[in-house]
C-alpha cells in the first residue's frame, strides 16, 4: 500500500502484541500481576464499591472487614424493607406507628440522600418541637436579686398549664398549645379541665344509654335481639318500621308469622315498651297501688318493672275483648315487648280519632260509641282507662277502637275515681270542640258511666272533686276490710287484722 502512494483510511495500524511462551503464561509474578490490576477497580456490585468511590481503599485481605461491609449492605436492605413496611401498615391515617427502633443503621449512618430521610429522623430528639416549661426547685424560686422568678410566676404557671393540657383524656383536642407559647391562667385551666371531666361522664352515660335503653324509633341490642328471636322461630315474617312513637313506647309495623296455640294476623304490631326509667318514674301510682300487681311490684327492680306494664296491658286487653270491645287482639307477649294484631290495612295504620276527617254524623255516632265503651269499661270489665283522650282511639271501618290500656286500672284503685273524672274531661272537651251537640258535661258524664249520682250544684269542679276523693276514701276502706276477713293471716307490715263490718 505504501507503495503505491495509498494511506490507511482507518489510521496506522498498531503494531501486533508480542507472543508470549508458555512458560511466561504459566509463572506465578504473572498471576500475582493481572490479579493486582483486577482488583484495582472494583465493580458496583462488589462489597466496598461505595468506599472506593468516596476515596477510601477497604482493607479486603482482612475477613472482618468484609463481613463487616457485607452486614452493612444487608442491614440497608433490612432497612429498605422496613421502611416499605410502615408506608404500607400507615397509608393515610392521621395517626402513624414508627419502625425506627426495629433500624439495623441510625440516621447519620445512612448514606442514602432520598426524600425518605425526614420521615426517618429521630423524632424522639426534633430540634423543632417545643421544649416543656422547667419545674421549679423546692426552694420555690430561681435567679437572684431582681430576677428572682417564683413558682407563682403569672408567665411560668401558664405555660405549666399548658403543658398539663396533655394530660387530658384523648379524645379532646388541645392541638399545640406549646409551639405557640400559649399561656393559660389558672382560671382557664380549671374550667377546662372541668369541662372535659364532665364530657367524659356524659359520653359514658350516653353509651350506657345506647346500650340498655329503647329511645324513639330504636331499640336497645337485648330488644333487638328479641326481636330476632320471634323472626327465626317463625312467629313472625319480618319486621317493616317504626308506624308511632309514645311516651312510654315505640310501635313496629311486622308482617305475621304462625303459631301452634293459635293464628297469627297477617298484620301485626310489635309494642315495645321503652327501658328508660325516667319515662315511668312519674307513674308508679299507676301499677303500684293495683292490687294485682303491687304484691310483685315491690320485689322487682325498677327495669323488671317496665315488663310488668306489658303484662299488664296483656291482661286489660283480655278483659276488654271479652266483653266485646273494640280493640286489638294479643297474640304474644315477650319480656316488654307484646305483639298485637294491627288496626289498619295493607301496611297504613288507622287514624287517630282527632285526625280522622270525618262528618257531623259520624262524629255524632262516634261520640255515642265512646260513651257506651266508657260504661263498659266500667261496669263489665271493672277498669278506668285512666289515659283516655282523642289520641289513644283509632277511627277503623265505622268504628271506635281503644289503644293504649297499659295504665288502666280498677275503679277501687286509690286513685280510680279521679283518672275517671280526667278521661270524661278529655272526651267531653273534644266532642264539643267539635260540635257534637249531645256531648254531656264533665259531671254528667261522670255520674252517667259510674252510676252515681253525685249532685252536681252550681257545677264546682272543686266540691264535685270533693265528693269524689270521699268515695275512694270510702272504697279503700271497704276494699281493705274484705282483704283482712279473707287473708287474716296478713304480713306485719299491713298491721292486725281488723274486725269485719256488720255489711260484710
Amino acid at each position: 500500500v505504501a507503495l503505491w502512494g495509498i494511506t490507511n483510511p482507518w489510521g496506522s495500524v498498531n503494531p501486533a502484541a508480542p507472543a508470549c511462551s508458555l512458560a511466561d503464561v504459566m509463572s506465578e509474578q504473572l498471576a500475582r500481576q493481572l490479579d493486582e490490576e483486577n482488583n484495582t477497580f472494583p465493580t458496583l456490585t462488589e462489597p466496598g464499591a461505595d468506599l472506593m468511590l468516596s476515596g477510601e481503599v477497604p482493607d479486603t485481605t482482612s475477613d472482618l472487614m468484609l463481613a463487616q461491609i457485607l452486614q452493612m449492605q444487608f442491614d440497608r436492605e433490612f432497612d429498605d424493607q422496613l421502611r416499605r413496611e410502615e408506608k404500607k401498615f400507615n397509608g393515610d391515617s392521621k395517626v402513624s406507628i414508627s419502625f425506627e427502633n426495629y433500624r439495623m443503621v441510625h440516621p447519620y449512618e445512612d448514606s442514602d440522600s432520598s426524600e425518605d430521610e425526614v420521615d426517618w429522623q429521630d423524632t424522639r430528639h426534633d430540634p423543632y418541637r417545643a421544649e416543656k416549661p422547667q419545674t421549679t426547685p423546692r426552694k420555690g424560686f430561681t435567679g437572684k436579686g431582681k430576677n428572682i422568678t417564683t413558682k407563682h410566676d403569672e408567665v411560668n404557671c401558664g405555660r405549666k398549664n399548658t403543658a398539663r393540657m396533655d394530660n387530658f383524656a384523648p379524645e379532646v383536642h388541645v392541638g399545640d398549645g406549646l409551639g405557640m407559647d400559649l399561656k393559660l391562667s389558672n382560671q382557664v385551666f380549671n374550667s377546662l379541665k372541668q369541662h372535659c371531666y364532665s364530657e367524659q361522664r356524659r359520653s359514658a352515660k350516653l353509651h350506657e344509654k345506647k346500650e340498655h335503653s329503647t329511645a324513639e324509633q330504636a331499640v336497645d341490642p337485648r330488644t333487638r335481639l328479641l326481636m330476632y328471636k320471634m323472626v327465626n322461630a317463625g312467629v313472625l315474617e319480618n319486621i317493616n318500621g317504626c308506624i308511632s312513637t309514645g311516651k312510654e313506647s315505640v310501635v313496629f309495623h311486622a308482617d305475621g308469622g304462625s303459631l301452634e296455640e293459635q293464628p297469627v294476623p297477617d298484620e301485626v304490631v310489635l309494642k315495645v315498651f321503652k327501658t328508660t326509667l325516667n319515662e315511668f318514674k312519674n307513674r308508679d301510682r299507676y301499677i303500684k297501688d293495683d292490687y294485682r300487681f303491687n304484691d310483685r311490684f315491690s320485689k322487682l327492680n325498677p327495669r323488671k318493672v317496665i315488663r310488668l306494664w306489658a303484662e299488664k296491658e296483656m291482661h286489660n286487653l283480655a278483659r276488654m275483648k271479652k266483653a266485646e270491645i273494640p280493640c286489638p287482639d294479643v297474640v304474644v307477649l315477650k319480656k316488654h315487648i307484646l305483639v298485637m294484631s294491627f288496626i289498619g290495612k295493607d301496611h297504613v295504620p288507622a287514624p287517630k280519632i282527632k285526625d280522622a276527617m270525618l262528618g257531623s254524623e259520624d262524629m255524632k255516632n262516634a261520640y255515642y260509641q265512646v260513651l257506651h265503651m266508657m260504661q263498659q269499661l266500667y261496669r263489665e270489665c271493672n277498669l278506668v282507662h285512666a289515659d283516655l283522650s282523642e289520641y289513644n282511639m283509632l277511627w277503623h271501618e265505622g268504628k271506635v277502637w281503644l289503644i293504649d290500656v297499659s295504665q288502666s286500672v280498677e275503679p277501687t284503685h286509690p286513685h280510680g275515681l279521679e283518672f275517671l273524672f280526667r278521661d270524661c274531661r278529655n272526651i267531653s272537651t273534644f266532642f264539643q270542640k267539635k260540635g257534637v251537640s249531645e256531648a254531656m258535661s264533665v259531671y254528667d258524664l261522670f255520674n252517667t258511666v259510674t252510676g252515681l249520682q253525685i249532685p252536681v250544684g252550681a257545677e264546682n269542679e272543686a266540691e264535685f272533686m270533693a265528693e269524689i276523693v270521699a268515695l275512694e276514701k270510702r272504697n279503700e276502706d271497704h276494699v281493705q276490710k274484705r282483704r283482712k276477713k279473707v287473708f287474716p293471716f296478713a304480713s306485719e307490715d299491713s298491721g292486725p287484722p281488723l274486725e269485719p263490718d256488720a255489711d260484710d
